[in-house]
């Protein structure tokens, strides 16, 4: 088949695992998200996201198309909404769409984004990530989302999960992380030791078969930022994660890597 491209044209949409309404979300596209399309089945198409490689079924009617040139220069985009609530597009029609914070604005142009041929004034200032100053802003990035709920496959402001709250902060700072936790933790360089953490390292935590089940965001050697049943901070020791509401370790530490030196 020959290659075919499109661009999330909607707030958010689902990524699932089937072709079907009823099944699992896997993940999500923000607004101004490319993908590469790899199958077709009725309305429902395989897709592969081109920031992250993450695949998944999505309902055709919410992309639009992009050129196979469109979708390389996708690649490099660093504007995106910025951390706020008020993140309003206007389409061309005259309706609103409310972005998530890290949402693609592509193709700017004036106070203009584009998904395809369709065009959306922007009512807010983009954020340029390449801007962004990782070690004085990764806390207060972080804390943004303190109190999102956590949510299965989430990756926007009303729900997040564990991979994609963290991915959703580095994206805000402009370095680019895979979608899952197991993934995650391919990437970067090892931390040897708790006491050695700066702000903004990555915890990963596996469960009993050693499988990496979780992660989140060092804002010291003893507190980490995560999503669990909502984002929030934890104390944290060589053991794992504490969790007071439960008075129980809940996640077993494994490994510690840092993006940014």
């Amino acid at each position: 088949m020959e290659n075919q491209y499109g661009i999330c044209r909607i707030a958010v949409a689902p990524l699932r695992a089937e072709p079907s309404d009823k099944a699992e979300i896997v993940s999500q596209l923000l607004f101004g998200e490319h993908v590469e399309i790899l199958q077709k089945e009725e309305r429902w198409w395989l897709v592969q996201n081109g920031y992250d490689g993450y695949q998944g079924y999505i309902d055709f009617r919410q992309l639009a198309a992009i050129t196979q040139e469109q979708f390389t220069k996708m690649y490099d985009n660093q504007f995106i909404a910025p951390l706020s609530f008020n993140n309003v597009l206007t389409a061309a029609d005259g309706t609103l769409y409310h972005l998530s914070p890290a949402s693609n604005l592509p193709f700017l142009a004036d106070e203009y984004c584009f998904a395809g041929t369709e065009k959306f004034k922007m009512n807010f200032e983009p954020y340029d990530s390449s801007k962004s100053d990782f070690k004085n802003d990764i806390e207060s990035t972080a804390k943004f989302f303190q109190n999102v709920p956590y949510l299965w496959g989430g990756r926007h402001l009303f729900g997040l999960d564990c991979s994609g709250f963290v991915q959703t902060v580095f994206k805000m700072l402009n370095i680019k992380l895979n979608r899952d936790a197991s993934q995650q933790a391919e990437q970067g360089e090892l931390v040897g030791f708790l006491s050695e953490v700066k702000p903004g390292d990555v915890a990963f935590f596996d469960n009993a078969e050693g499988k990496i089940t979780h992660v989140g965001i060092m804002l010291s050697p003893n507190e980490i930022i995560h999503s669990s049943a909502k984002v929030k901070i934890d104390p944290i020791d060589n053991e794992g994660i504490f969790n007071r509401e439960l008075g129980v370790y809940s996640h077993k530490l494994r490994i510690i890597k840092r993006f940014v030196e």
